[in-house]
């Protein structure tokens, strides 16, 4: 860190926060009302994080994913969950070739390998636990292993989607591979009234496909978002007060009655049973500082940590199988009440 020339990488970090901007700009032209949802995606771009997008069918989830990719630029390939999708759905392409015989070719996830910058899994608990755990490896690793040799990954970022509302036929995420998102966003459907109108009664709304023209491509490197990711995390520094607020967190997440966190209905001794791992924490520090990067500053603050310690560490913690029988609501509103509770400096 002593030999880090902080003057030197400033413009070039400006200028990524440019394009990071004219990225949001462009997606919030066919997304509307969600500018915190778009937000933590961007954080999520430069703190190199996959990312899971929950919600009702319906709110815009698979548009807003796709405007994400289309804005970000780079190699691009999608799959859809599905209940009979095996894990060579995943690598291979299977057909009849003109001889009548079949054929087994490498998929668009290996065809583009080193180029693919975003791998969107549309639908993912749609799709069986045996191929979850291919993509486990490839979301932890960046590597995969098929025909006899190796591919490598290095600028994949994997966005996903999941609905919660229709239990048939779906399949939920093992606590291993949710672990390996960096965020789990809720979308909702818009709050304000102008932006319902407009989705309801504006026809550039209604196909999908030509909305999406309206949005820029490619306006982001991938491989100039690797290098600046790393610069955003040595650029932005953490005071001793704010480092001891982090692990005052921590604290309360791991014991939150000894810190006097409260919530109604809940026995909070031996609530938590894992999960508040130093690899969940760390995620937190590092996706607060491109926040604290976004908002052009080159230390961090508490509210860059409040603002993503819900999305970021929610799904990384497992409560006692009683509460944790409550659904998605029960980690969130214990996260929610340790930023409450923990005093910030």
């Amino acid at each position: 860190m002593d030999d880090f020339d902080r003057a030197a990488v400033e413009p070039r970090l400006a200028d990524w926060r440019e394009r990071a901007r004219r990225l949001e700009q462009e997606v919030a032209k066919v997304i509307v009302d969600q500018a915190r949802v778009i937000r933590l995606v961007t954080i999520a771009i430069f703190a190199r994080g996959h990312v899971l997008l929950e919600g009702d069918v319906g709110v815009g989830k698979t548009t807003l994913l796709r405007a994400v990719a289309r804005a970000l630029g780079g190699g691009y390939a999608r799959v859809e969950g599905a209940v009979d999708m095996m894990p060579n759905d995943l690598l291979y392409q299977t057909y009849i070739g003109e001889d009548g015989r079949p054929r087994v070719d490498p998929g668009a996830i290996l065809r583009q390998a080193e180029n693919l910058s975003i791998f969107f899994f549309n639908e993912i608990n749609r799709a069986r636990p045996q191929v979850h755990s291919v993509l486990l490896r490839l979301m932890a690793e960046r590597k995969l292993s098929a025909f006899d040799r190796e591919y490598a990954f290095p600028h994949l970022q994997v966005f996903a989607d999941r609905n919660l509302i229709e239990r048939e036929e779906t399949f939920e995420l093992p606590a291993a591979a949710r672990d390996r998102f960096l965020m789990e966003i809720s979308m909702a459907a818009p709050r304000d009234e102008k932006a319902r109108e407009a989705l309801l009664f504006d026809p550039r709304f209604y196909d999908v496909d030509a909305l999406l023209l309206d949005v820029e491509e490619g306006i982001l490197d991938p491989q100039s978002v690797d290098e600046a990711a790393v610069l955003i995390q040595r650029q932005v520094r953490a005071s001793e007060a704010l480092r001891a607020y982090v692990l005052r967190l921590w604290s309360a997440l791991l014991d939150p009655a000894a810190a006097g966190v409260l919530l109604p209905d809940v026995d909070l001794e031996g609530l938590v049973k894992g999960g508040a791992s130093p690899r969940g924490l760390a995620f937190v520090v590092r996706a607060a500082r491109v926040r604290a990067w976004l908002e052009e500053r080159d230390y961090l603050t508490p509210e860059d940590i409040r603002e993503i310690f819900v999305e970021t560490m929610a799904h990384r913690v497992f409560l006692d199988p009683i509460y944790a029988l409550r659904g998605e609501d029960a980690p969130r509103a214990l996260c929610r009440a340790v930023v409450a509770t923990v005093p910030a400096p």
